[in-house]
């Protein structure tokens, strides 16, 4: 059975600060639907939500033309871009909003985690604010006391439960909301991006819980996060969101491949060239690249060939302890598996390079790596005065595949690193 029906789901919002036009737009609007019954001729001006590009209207489509479902007891992925539309799609089904076209049909109650504080009064306790949820949710006073003892455990805030919200921190505020949301026993629990501001282990325990909600509980999560190896080892089944629109859904992997796929300017070329050139910046990257043994440029290599990276680099003024990082992590996962400072050798040369330009060459021996994708970022930065800040951020540049040769290609198995290790035994 289906949880959750999204049917043509659109919002439209109109940009910018209202003025004395908007009065002339809602008459217009409602002459023409209520009395004329003709179509509301303000969605036909409307923009695709492109938030980096200046549009010529003042509408603009946050959602357009939205169509899936959820079976009870999935739990569903939403990734995309900030702009994209996920959380106005989360703020449609949770009624915060209401869709401008199109029937969203959600069977059961619905527990939502949408941003730091929301549903919370500032002047109430965390007490008086776990009652004033589960009675919005329709629960009875007696079913709320019956799960306050767990609610306040599993927030951690035990200390601050009879304190105003507004004295809490933003992460006191999000572990109290998220305790209220999945124990209040909702058949759909909706959590937005706000787990982020959690720490680490926080995020762990809540990860669990909402795994323990679905598959102990049957119940039915959509998940938000741009974390994509905890959408991975939460969620079955994805929606790739862009600009408004459903570009890409399918299983929870395919939807990662997909995202991270677009989301990398140069996909799978193994050479990155900057745009532009900032003469003012102390330091900076001119290009990267990818090379064989043998110098060629390529993008994809077997586990039994060493990766030479290229960096050539910009010196306009010397600063004290500069020093570079170059991270790589798993594309699918999302997951940082090997870094490299030049703070970590002896002499950190980086300080010693004179104003000009420089190549820098990093090697990975053969045999490091295992078989998957892999981002390449590369930045570089200075702890002068103990004020860290960076000079160069180049973040996921690169992209590069590596494949074992000894199994079929395709075949991912599991493990950040294949390397050689000697299986020594007894002689007998």
């Amino acid at each position: 059975m289906k949880a959750i029906e999204f049917e043509n789901i659109s919002k439209q919002y109109r940009l910018g600060v209202v003025s004395s036009g908007t009065i002339s737009h809602d008459l217009n609007r409602w002459w023409t639907v209520n009395v004329l019954h003709k179509e509301d001729p303000y969605l036909r001006i409307g923009e695709t939500n492109d938030r980096s590009t200046k549009g010529s209207s003042q509408y603009v489509w946050a959602l357009k033309d939205i169509n899936f479902s959820v079976e009870e007891g999935d739990v569903v992925g939403i990734i995309g871009k900030n702009g994209a539309g996920k959380s106005t799609l989360l703020k449609l089904l949770s009624r915060v909003t209401a869709p401008t076209t199109g029937i969203i049909r959600a069977r059961g109650r619905i527990a939502s985690l949408l941003e730091v504080g929301t549903g919370f009064h500032p002047e109430m306790t965390g007490r008086e604010n776990i009652y004033m949820n589960g009675a919005i949710m329709g629960m009875t006073k007696a079913e709320i006391t019956r799960k306050l003892d767990e609610i306040v455990d599993f927030s951690g805030c035990e200390r601050y439960i009879d304190t105003p919200v507004k004295r809490y921190s933003s992460g006191m505020t999000v572990r109290l909301g998220f305790a209220i949301a999945a124990h209040l026993e909702p058949e759909i629990l909706v959590v937005d991006e706000v787990l982020a501001v959690g720490d680490a282990e926080f995020q762990k325990k809540a990860i669990g819980k909402m795994q323990d909600v679905s598959k102990g509980e049957g119940r039915t999560v959509l998940f938000v996060s741009h974390n994509m190896a905890a959408v991975k080892n939460l969620c079955k089944n994805g929606v790739v969101l862009k600009d408004g629109i459903i570009e890409y859904s399918g299983t929870v992997n395919s939807c990662i491949d997909h995202y991270l796929r677009s989301i990398v300017k140069f996909n799978r070329d193994a050479l990155y060239k900057k745009d532009i050139i900032d003469e003012k910046s102390f330091f900076q990257l001119l290009s990267a690249g990818l090379y064989d043994e043998k110098g060629q440029l390529k993008s994809s290599y077997e586990c039994d060939e060493s990766i030479n990276i290229i960096l050539n680099i910009r010196v306009n003024k010397q600063v004290p302890n500069v020093y570079g990082w170059l991270g790589i992590k798993n594309a699918r996962t999302g997951i940082d598996i090997w870094i490299s400072d030049s703070n970590d050798i002896i002499v950190n040369k980086l300080q010693m390079l004179p104003i000009g330009e420089h190549q820098i060459r990093l090697s990975i021996p053969k045999r490091t790596i295992a078989h998957g994708e892999y981002l390449i970022s590369v930045n570089f930065q200075s702890n002068y005065n103990f004020a860290g800040f960076y000079m160069d951020k180049n973040e996921e540049i690169l992209r590069f595949e590596v494949f074992d040769n000894h199994t079929q290609r395709g075949n991912n198995r599991a493990g950040f690193f294949s390397t050689l290790i000697d299986w020594e035994f007894d002689k007998k």
